[in-house]
């Protein structure tokens, strides 16, 4: 099969909205997290979310794209816009079906559903939904309107498997320039969770924290204290390229997509099952799709929300695979500085695992100041503080409501 490669990046987030800042901050330890603005959330259980800061739609969008778009479309356009000018693609010297867009997002445009639906009710049901109502909602219109503004006619369509939609994203754009049915495929995910009806329901299932006093640290994944995660929101993207095409092109290249699998835990509606088994078979077999043994494996970028039954699985399933003893793994956690961004989480640490690879730099996981002692004490989580070093291999892992696993490897070329 083809090689694939990394070829363009964006992304909008918490700690920036492009990717060098969003890199800058993740590797100097920031927070992205405070008390919501969207909306009054006095009343709610959590009171703050990682929200993105000085975020304009119109920097990449035009008037029309904003009216006839809920935020997580113009999150998508946004990171897809830099990604796609990072990779220095000129659409108009290619053939439009060998560029496909496969997207990723978890709940879609809950925005403009609770919008509407609130006017519904508090109008007395006077039915004047918006012509957009329904486009502005749909989870696939953000590949959708990728491929209209860019006039991709290739493969089209959007994933959606919870936390690990936009790992499923990637490995599907993956698996189809392998087989060679397209040359460049844009992917990744966006989420804009941050809404009442969205964050009362994580409330309700008590998965976030409740730190309300101390929200900058109220992200704290395999800490003894932890309490939940916190919500975030935002986008990034990434141009997969065949590798052939791209040293055609000129092109500058990042890394290479060299693995990726997914498994199923067949256990429970949310919770990740106790002992980690789908996890480690979803690792285990993208390492030896990737040719690669876990004793290569430099960096891995966790899960790890902050939850406590989740942060303990997935370590279960690490420890089964990596072993305790020292070694040249590297762990941790950004969702201790991004918050969660739910279907669009793979997204923002595929990028985050790619820079380690491109920089030679381990981002830290913050606010942990006391490991759970259920941890064995030979995995090297890398605490407070980035760690400057070598990586030429780096897995992401993301898990989703349903049992859904998603693993995707980055190897340096």
């Amino acid at each position: 099969m083809k090689r694939v490669v990394i070829t363009g990046m964006g992304a909008i987030t918490p700690l920036g909205n492009n990717v060098a800042t969003f890199w800058n901050n993740l590797v100097a330890g920031a927070s992205g997290a405070a008390t919501i603005t969207r909306f009054d959330a006095s009343r709610f259980r959590t009171k703050f979310a990682c929200e993105l800061k000085g975020y304009d739609p119109a920097t990449a969008l035009d008037k029309a794209e904003i009216r006839k778009t809920d935020p997580f479309t113009q999150y998508a356009l946004s990171a897809a816009a830099e990604a796609i000018s990072d990779a220095g693609l000129n659409f108009s010297a290619m053939d439009p079906f060998d560029t496909g867009v496969i997207w990723g997002s978890g709940q879609g445009g809950m925005q403009t559903f609770e919008e509407q639906v609130t006017e519904y009710v508090t109008g007395d049901y006077n039915p004047r939904f918006s012509p957009y109502f329904v486009p502005r909602l749909i989870t696939n219109m953000a590949s959708g309107m990728i491929s209209i503004k860019y006039g991709l006619m290739g493969i089209n369509y959007t994933t959606v498997s919870a936390c690990a939609t936009s790992n499923t994203a990637i490995m599907d754009a993956l698996n189809y320039i392998r087989l060679g049915k397209a040359k460049v495929m844009i992917t990744g995910g966006s989420e804009a969770p941050v809404t009442p009806a969205s964050v009362g329901g994580f409330c309700a299932m008590k998965a976030m924290s409740v730190r309300n006093d101390d929200p900058v640290a109220a992200s704290r994944p395999f800490d003894t204290e932890r309490d939940g995660f916190v919500m975030g929101e935002g986008a990034a993207a990434l141009v997969l390229e065949e590798y052939e095409h791209a040293k055609a092109r000129g092109a500058h290249i990042y890394a290479e997509v060299a693995g990726a699998a997914m498994t199923a835990d067949a256990y429970h509606m949310t919770a990740t099952h106790p002992e980690g088994l789908g996890a480690f078979q979803a690792m285990k077999s993208a390492l030896a799709e990737a040719e690669l043994n876990p004793g290569q494996v430099d960096y891995l970028n966790a899960h790890a929300t902050s939850t406590p039954v989740g942060d303990l699985s997935e370590i279960a399933a690490i420890t089964r695979l990596f072993g305790t003893t020292p070694g040249q793994l590297h762990i941790s956690a950004t969702k201790s500085m991004t918050g969660h961004l739910l279907g669009a989480a793979g997204a923002i640490e595929a990028v985050a695992c790619i820079k380690s690879i491109t920089d030679g730099v381990i981002p830290p996981t913050i606010n942990t100041t006391t490991l759970d002692p259920a941890i064995p004490a030979g995995l090297q989580i890398v605490l407070k503080t980035a760690v400057e070093k070598e990586v030429k291999v780096a897995v992401s892992n993301t898990f989703g409501f349903g049992g859904h696993n998603g693993i995707v490897v980055f190897r340096k070329i």
